[in-house]
Order: structure tokens, then sequence, then C-alpha cells
């Protein structure tokens, strides 16, 4: 009743002497029938604007940049000399698998992916689910908000703040010896614990809202239905919760995984020399010399088939055909 009465307020207000001559003088002149209304009767100048723009956009910064770059992957020098035509070679792909220093880093990269991915995973769900279903309906808002506020800080920010908390004089050594459990610092930071850290809270956004908005539309009466047949809490949460909150699992572990498959401002803030992952390797071919483009560009190919594949792979096994990413 009150979603229809402010809307009958809003129709009103737009249908009030002031706005409607306002708005019939606009419509009703000769300018807007010749440029605007002449063009939005036409139904392919419609489709253009509303069809034509996005796949502009689409095709010039995303399908466009991964040609180009598959393009310049089976280049065997680049950029090409000036009068000479290009050759094309396998040769940057099987340098990829003949050399450890390139590979090891790969498969690095994605054991640490599904890491980040599983803690990212274990740990947001129980915050989703007490946002969603044990925060009162009028108070979730406010709740979601207070999560949301970290994350309106830039990327680097947020690294530096994670650099402060783990550092030798950080906030956590500092808790530890004031509490009496060290003597001395703990080496937290430039390791494989602090890169997932740091990885883990800046990508838990991307966990939260698919996994929020997956538990919300749980019915709650189910949850109490099962309760009174004498399931216990784990029987709920595995039986009921888990199954129906299934969407958002999969959206939530497909976005955290591709995002940390390719993350590159956190390793480098963060991780140490034997924290080295793929992104990084990639990021030295392409800033060492232009020779060295196209292999840079053979390994991004490599690293974008196989995350989208093994992203395929497990939205096809877990979340079955009707799941999509939201």
């Amino acid at each position: 009743m009150v979603d229809t009465t402010t809307q009958s307020r809003a129709v009103a207000s737009l249908a009030s002497p002031r706005y409607a001559g306002w708005i019939g003088r606009a419509v009703s002149s000769g300018f807007y029938r010749n440029t605007i209304g002449r063009l939005a009767d036409n139904p392919w100048i419609r489709l253009v604007v509303l069809a034509g723009v996005p796949l502009i956009w689409l095709v010039m910064l995303h399908i466009g940049p991964i040609i180009q770059m598959t393009n310049i992957s089976f280049i065997a020098n680049y950029p090409p000399q000036p009068g000479k035509s290009s050759d094309y070679t396998l040769a940057n792909y099987a340098l990829f698998f003949s050399d450890r220093l390139y590979f090891m880093p790969f498969i690095r990269t994605l054991i640490f992916a599904a890491v980040v991915t599983v803690s990212t995973l274990v740990i947001v769900y129980p915050v989703a689910y007490y946002v969603a279903k044990v925060v009162q309906p009028k108070n979730r808002m406010r709740a979601l908000l207070l999560l949301l506020i970290p994350f309106w800080a830039g990327e680097l920010i947020r690294t530096f703040s994670i650099i402060m908390l783990l550092a030798n004089r950080g906030a956590v050594n500092v808790l530890l010896r004031e509490l009496g459990f060290i003597d001395r610092p703990i080496p937290m930071l430039y390791t494989f614990f602090s890169l997932s850290f740091g990885v883990v809270y800046l990508l838990a956004l991307y966990m939260l809202l698919p996994l929020y908005s997956a538990i919300e539309k749980i019915p709650t009466p189910l949850i109490h239905a099962a309760a009174d047949l004498g399931a216990g809490p784990f029987q709920r949460f595995r039986r009921v919760i888990l199954p129906l909150s299934r969407d958002g699992i999969v959206s939530g572990c497909s976005l955290v995984y591709l995002t940390a498959v390719g993350v590159f401002a956190a390793p480098l803030l963060l991780g140490g020399p034997n924290a080295v992952i793929f992104p990084e390797v990639i990021a030295m071919l392409f800033h060492g010399s232009n020779d060295k483009w196209p292999e840079g560009a053979a390994f991004s190919m490599i690293m974008l088939v196989v995350s989208l594949t093994t992203v395929g792979l497990f939205m096809r096994v877990v979340g079955g055909r009707s799941i999509r990413l939201m």
C-alpha cells in the first residue's frame, strides 16, 4: 500500500500543470519532432541506439583486444619490421611447456586461485547467511552497507592497509607482543600467507553479493519446517540451505577464481620472491622489451583459456545446466 501511494504521488506530481505544460511544449515543438521524435519513430534507429552502442563497446574494449592479443601470440617478431611480412609460429606456446621457469608459476597460480576461492567461500558464507537470515529485514540494508563501505576505497589503499596490519611493527604483531604471546615479531609479510590473506580480503565482495542474493531468496518457513520435522542445525544446512544457495556459491566462486587468477597489484606488494605467480611473469615479458611481447601474449592466452575452461567445468559439474553467472 505504501509503494502504491508513493507511485501515485510521483505520477500526480509529474501530471501537475507545471510539469505537464513544460513537457507538452517540449514534445510539440518543431525541433523535437524533427530531431529526437523522428529518430525515435524509426525502429532501425532505435535498434542501433539500444543494441549497437553496447555492441560497439563490447567489440572495441573486450573482444577486439583479445583478437589482437591472439594475433600477436602467433607472430615470431613484434612489432614486425617495415616492408617485411609477419611470420607466424607456435614457438611462443612451445616455450611455455618447455621451460619450468614459466610452467611452475602457472601451476602455482591455479592452486593459489583455488585456495583463495575456497577460503573466501568459507569465510564469507557465514557472514552472508547472518545478514540475509539473522538480521531483521529492516536492518539488512544497513548491515550490508556497513560491509560494503571498506570496498569504496581503491585496491591499492586496501592493499597498503594489509601491509600495515601484517608488518613487523604492524597491528597484529604489536597486539601479540602486548599480550605476551611473542617476544619478537612474526614475519607474516611478503609470504604466501600475506598474499592469500590480502587477496581474500580484496575479493570478498565478489563472493558476498551473490551469496547474499541466493540465501535471502530461501524461504524461511522451509527452514522452520525442516526444524519441526526433527532436522538438526547441521542437517538443515546440508539438506536445505546449502542446496538452495548453490546458485550463489557457483556464481561467487566463479567470480573470485577468475579474478584471483589474474590479480596483479596485490602480488607485487604482498608477495615475496617465493610467491611469484603467473601474472607477474606475463608482466615481466611485456615490460622487458618489445621482442618479448609475442611470448607474453601467448602466455596470456594460455591463462585465459585454462581459467575459463576450469570455471566452465566447475559450473557444469557443481551448478548444472540451470546455473548462470549472476
